[in-house]
Formats: structure tokens, C-alpha cells, sequence
């Protein structure tokens, strides 16, 4: 049996819900097909359920941190259950808003299986042939597991299996010392599990650049969280007590004991079952859907969006695919990848919010550059909250005047970065932004002073 529909999309995502609903409403026969959950990984397993944890561990924080306020509490405890009710409320409340909005389209038709290509536009799922002119991959990715040895042999977490535990760890051993690995971290140890983080490199959150690892450690060192850097030789193996990680450290005992292991390791894409192969479309060595600026990929009229095409790992740049596929292809516009302006956050507290280049990446492009620095105690709003670990950091280009990147760590960071990020995509100058007026008191009122104290550096 065969069908064939205006458009397919695969994977109910991000960016699918809402191509599906743009695809309809101008009158073409849609099939969405989805094997799993509908949402994708921000409902359901990263951005909507971690933020909710992140939320009660900070109550948690704040409640033991009330005496600094005049506050008097009494010891404060952890009803897991409650804590993990909380996320899993938020999940099914966000994936049943996306069904019932699917179900209500229409022109849509959402099935539900697993769907792999037959040719170059067919697409066999349910033991059923689908084929159409137009086919959409937001397929995702899922956490990495690396080869290391004995992992096969042990219980690991994964960003998507910790979200439902309803206990606290007696010791949380992360294995990854990036975005991911950071949050479930500090979260845990909000919780009252002991933990530690074990990474590979010379220092934590890699691509950042070093006072922004340094700062961060130090937050997280300071809540009583043991960092392992440099860690050669990562193995896994049974213990009585749960989990034994193999670390060779140059410094510090070489195996670390814990009751359970979270492996935060990266991601990798879902497109090691679709078929590719039999519709011909280019992946490249890390599995990634090779995708030209405007997220076409090597086959005509089969496009990539989100996480599988390596353009970004983000729930902002997978709607943003969305929208740069249907003004290219609905509204006669011309947008490209290249023009995105990439801002993100890390969700540890106090958190990160960024934008553009780093430093690091300023300095290698060889311009004249200006930078500025300023520590998160000169801004009001974080002395007035007692929060004032961290600083704010900008980097422009000494001739254009243009900013090339912002850095906040600190209160509200993720947040108040966004200012930088307006003026960015508006291409305004930092003469600009200057003389702007922020609100008194808040994070946001230092960014002009940040612009004032941009001076020249020697590369």
C-alpha cells in the first residue's frame, strides 16, 4: 500500500509541529510522522523537565541560605517524589498541548511509527509506502554513550533516564564536564547527594573561554562539589557500593566510588536508522545531515532542521531552522544559517548567558579588538540579592565598532544577555548601546557601562 502527501515531515520536534501547521494552512496534505514522543527533546527530556528540577533545587539553595536574608527556617529536606511529580507534570502537560494542537490541524495526518527511506522521496513506515515532493528531517539527536571500558557492564544515567529518578543519590558521579553534566551537577548536589565531576579535558565547559571555566568551577567547588579534570583514561566497572570510575588524575585518588554515574558526554544525531544511505542524502563523519545554508541537503526538495543537521544543539536554533525553511520556501524570502547570530545559556546558578564569539575566538580572527570586564558586585541587583559571583565580558571590533560577543555569569545572566544579542542582530554600534537608558536596578543597567569600559588590547 502507498499514499503520497504534499510534505512529510519526520519528527514531531522543535521545528515539525510548527512547519506542519505553516504546510497546511497553505493548503498542502501533510503527514507528520513520529516514533516516539511527541515534543522532542526539549518537552520531554531536556529544556522543560531540567528547568523545573533546576527550579526546585534553587528553592532548595535559597531555603538553606535563608538566616542571610533574617529569614528563619527550619532544616530543610527533599521530597524527591514531589520534585520529580513536579517535572513530570510540566512534561505531560507540554507534550499533551502539542497532541491536542496536532490533532485539531487540519490537512495533518500524525502517525506514529518508525519511519526509514525505501528512495530518494519514499519513506516506508507501519509496513505502508509514503512518498511526497517535499520531505522534512527534525529527527533530533540523543545523549552519547562513548566506548568506554566496562560501560556496557554497569547502570548509567543519561540526560533522559535521571529526569524520572525519585531518589537522591547517595554519590552522583558525572561523567562530562560540559552544560549538560554542570546543571544535573549542582542540581544534585542542591538535592544533597554528594558528587563529583569527572572530565577529560584540562578544565571544565571547554569552549569557553578560561576565566568563564575558572568562575564556574569555582561556584560549583564552593557548594562542595568535587571537580576532576584531566581524566585519561575513563573506565567503568561494578561495585559494591554501585559504580566504580576509573579517572587516573594526575592528582587525587585514580577511581572514584559512586552509588549511581550520569554519563553528559555530548550528543549525537538520530540518523543512524532512517535509510539515508537509499535516498542519497550526504551525512558527514559524525552522522550530521550535511545541509547548505539554507538547510537543503544534498538531495533536492529534502530538507534537515534542528539537532541532526549540526547547526546547532539548541531548541532556539531548531525553531529558528523552522523559520528560515518556510520564509524560504512560503514567504519568498532568502534567509540563510550564516546569519544567525548563535546566543545560548548554561543553567548552572548563577548562569551563563552568551553570545557570539568568545575571546578566544575574537583574538584568532586577527582584528583590532576592544574588551571590557566588570565583576557581578558592581551590579546592584545581584548585591541586593546577595548573588554576586561571577562578572559580565565583552569583546567588539576596534575599527567596525561592532560588538563580536558577550559574556554574563552571573544573576539573571540569561536574561540580560539578550540586549547584547538585540543589538547585535540590529548591527548597531557600541556608541549605540552606550548611550542607552536600562532600568535601575537590574542586571541589564551595566551593559552601557561594560560599552564604556571597552579598551584596546594588544594581541
Amino acid at each position: 500500500m502507498s499514499r503520497s502527501f504534499d510534505a512529510i515531515i519526520i519528527g514531531a520536534g522543535q521545528a515539525g509541529p510548527a512547519l506542519a501547521a505553516r504546510l497546511t494552512a497553505s493548503g498542502r496534505s501533510v503527514a507528520l510522522i513520529e516514533r516516539h514522543r511527541v515534543g522532542g527533546t526539549c518537552i520531554n527530556t531536556g529544556c522543560k523537565p531540567t528547568k523545573t528540577l533546576v527550579a526546585s533545587a534553587y528553592a532548595a539553595h535559597l531555603a538553606r541560605r535563608g538566616a542571610e536574608y533574617g529569614v528563619t527556617t527550619g532544616p530543610v529536606g527533599i521530597d524527591m517524589p514531589t520534585v520529580a511529580a513536579r517535572a513530570r507534570k510540566v512534561i505531560l502537560d507540554s507534550r499533551k498541548g502539542n497532541e491536542d494542537w496536532l490533532a485539531g490541524m487540519p490537512g495533518l495526518e500524525l502517525i506514529r511509527g518508525h519511519a526509514r527511506f525505501t528512495g530518494p522521496r519514499v519513506i516506508k513506515v507501519n509496513g505502508e509506502s509514503l512518498s511526497a515532493p517535499w520531505i522534512f528531517l527534525n529527527v533530533g539527536g540523543r545523549a552519547n554513550v562513548p566506548d568506554f571500558p566496562g560501560v556496557h557492564e554497569v547502570d548509567y544515567l543519561t540526560n533522559s533516564t535521571i529526569i524520572s529518578l525519585e531518589t537522591v543519590p547517595d554519590h552522583l558521579v558525572v561523567v562530562g564536564g560540559s552544560y549538560i553534566g554542570l546543571e544535573f551537577a549542582q542540581m544534585y548536589r542542591r538535592f544533597g547527594a554528594k558528587v563529583t565531576v569527572v572530565e577529560q579535558g584540562a578544565r571544565l565547559i571547554g569552549r569557553e573561554d578560561e576565566d568563564i571555566s575558572a568562575a564556574v568551577r569555582d561556584i560549583l567547588e564552593a557548594e562542595g562539589i568535587v571537580v576532576r579534570t584531566d581524566a585519561c583514561c575513563i573506565r567503568l566497572a561494578k561495585h559494591a557500593d554501585g559504580v566504580a570510575v576509573g579517572v587516573d588524575c594526575r592528582e587525587g585518588h585514580p577511581e572514584v566510588i559512586g552509588s549511581h554515574v550520569l554519563l553528559a558526554v555530548g550528543r549525537r544525531p538520530n540518523t543512524d536508522d532512517l535509510g539515508l544511505e537509499h535516498a542519497g542524502v550526504a551525512m558527514d563523519a559524525r552522522g550530521y545531515i550535511t545541509v547548505n545554508d539554507r538547510l537543503e541537503s544534498s538531495v533536492e526538495g529534502i530538507w534537515a532542521l534542528g539537532d541532526c543537521n549540526g547547526k546547532g544543539a539548541f531548541t532556539h536554533t531548531a525553531w529558528n531552522d523552522y523559520e528560515i525553511v518556510v520564509a524560504n520556501l512560503l514567504d519568498g524570502g532568502s534567509r540563510k544559517v550564516s546569519e544567525r547570530i548563535l546566543g545560548y545559556a548554561l543553567y548552572v546558578d548563577p548562569p551563563l548567558g552568551r553570545v557570539g564569539m568568545t575571546v578566544a575566538q575574537a583574538k584568532a580572527s586577527g582584528r583590532s579588538l576592544l574588551l571590557s570586564k566588570r565583576p557581578m558586585s558592581r551590579v546592584g541587583r545581584a548585591v541586593e540579592k546577595g548573588e554576586t559571583q561571577g562578572f559580565m565580558t565583552m569583546v567588539a571590533d576596534a575599527e567596525t565598532r561592532r560588538i563580536l560577543g558577550a559574556a554574563i555569569l552571573g544573576t539573571g545572566g540569561d536574561e540580560a544577555i539578550h540586549g547584547v544579542l538585540d543589538m547585535m542582530n540590529a548591527g548597531a554600534s557600541i556608541d549605540t548601546l552606550q548611550w542607552a537608558v536600562p532600568i535601575h536596578p537590574t542586571v541589564s543597567e551595566l551593559i552601557p557601562t561594560l560599552v564604556g569600559d571597552l579598551q584596546e588590547i594588544t594581541l
